[in-house]
């Protein structure tokens, strides 16, 4: 997803109430992958406890994962982006201020049967107000209300949730338009996953493909185990409560193991954000610099010139470039495929790692994540990782 530094702004404390239906246990969605090209002043972020995905400050392909679902009674189609690292699920709404232009018909919040907006604690008579801001721009910005949220299953069969708060934003803007907003995964109250039912454990997956359709499970379907699985500690810092933190205790290119140990990257308790709506791989460029150096001492291959924080070479061969490992703790090793780590451009190729300033927070973006079944089990504190034909699945 092309949204960064998410900050939402509320005058209540948000309860949810969200009651589910049908399939108790699990169920699978359809993921649509769409990739689109962008471009952005350089990546910056805010200190918040709700922040969002930073955008790669490029003027490459971004990586784009949606899920479609159905709100309102009648129900009313739309597609939204599945980031893990958002808090809230919103749509746009009618009545527009200002809305971008959208391929699905905008949410008209009067001709909904379950529409309820929700009431701040300190003034009951008017709607509580949400605004959600993003520093390459975008925003979103409107009411908290409850509504009836249903997905289609890929058995053919919905799970609906009744009284799911949502947000309903009669002003937005997003830098790419791609969807009608973001289903939040974070483990804020008001996300996706914790508005589900007690049946579902907080549990969910998905597998990224690099082609069209993937899968995104929930439930008992989102459990990930089996030959091959590997998992790693979910760590939760108290400045940032609501994302998925990881331990990375090293990357190795090739042979050449490059160690966060002696770098203030290093951390025991979780240094790095997994996110399933950044498309690139963000570093403290301390370490940044020592992975960037030891792909360069590996490539025989002229650089390519870039205005940007990417490490490019002029070549259209992808075999000219190490295998990467990221190490993850607990012996979680992940062997990437060189797709997952090498971005092509046309007549050059370019490492999938940004470098950003040593007090802004790293992230594992969804182009490293391909082909990976990726399980999240908030009860364990454990993400699960097994190398997977995304595409093949179900």
């Amino acid at each position: 997803m092309i949204l960064l530094s998410l900050q939402i702004i509320t005058s209540f404390f948000l309860t949810t109430t969200a009651s589910s239906s049908s399939l108790p246990g699990g169920f699978t969605i359809d993921v649509i992958h769409r990739r689109s090209n962008s471009s952005s002043s350089r990546f910056s972020k805010t200190d918040d406890d709700q922040l969002g995905s930073p955008y790669a400050n490029t003027v490459f392909t971004t990586s784009e994962y949606l899920m479609k679902l159905q709100i309102g009674t009648p129900p009313v189609e739309i597609e939204a982006h599945i980031d893990t690292a958002s808090s809230i699920v919103w749509t746009q709404c009618l009545p527009c201020l200002s809305c971008y232009d959208q391929q699905d018909p905008i949410f008209d919040p009067s001709k909904s049967s379950t529409y309820k907006e929700k009431k701040c604690d300190e003034d009951p008579n008017n709607p509580c107000r949400y605004e959600a801001n993003y520093a390459d721009q975008s925003y979103s910005k409107g009411a908290y209300a409850t509504e009836t949220v249903t997905f289609q299953s890929t058995t053919g069969q919905p799970f609906v949730m009744a009284q799911t708060t949502i947000g309903c934003g009669h002003n937005n803007s997003l830098t790419s338009p791609t969807a009608s907003g973001i289903i939040g995964l974070d483990r804020g109250a008001s996300s996706l996953i914790s508005q589900m039912s007690e049946n579902f454990y907080g549990f969910f997956s998905y597998c990224f493909s690099r082609k069209e359709t993937s899968k995104i499970n929930f439930g008992s379907n989102g459990v990930v185990s089996g030959h091959g699985t590997v998992a790693t500690t979910m760590f939760r810092r108290m400045e940032k409560p609501n994302f998925y933190y990881l331990n990375l205790d090293a990357i190795s290119v090739g042979e050449n193991r490059v160690e966060t140990m002696g770098t203030p990257f290093y951390s025991l308790e979780g240094n790095i954000i997994i996110d399933s709506g950044t498309t690139y791989t963000y570093l403290p460029d301390g370490f940044c610099n020592k992975v960037k150096d030891a792909v360069d001492s590996v490539v025989k291959v002229e650089q390519a010139p870039f205005s940007g924080e990417m490490l490019c070479y002029n070549t259209a061969d992808i075999d000219v470039f190490p295998v990467i490992t990221m190490h993850f703790s607990g012996g979680a090793d992940l062997v990437l495929d060189k797709y997952n780590m090498y971005d092509n451009t046309g007549d050059s190729y370019c490492l999938a790692i940004s470098c950003v300033g040593p007090t802004e927070d790293a992230y594992f973006g969804n182009r490293a994540q391909n082909n990976l079944l990726i399980g999240y089990d908030s009860s364990s504190e454990l993400v699960s990782f097994e190398s997977t034909d995304c595409s093949a699945l179900y």
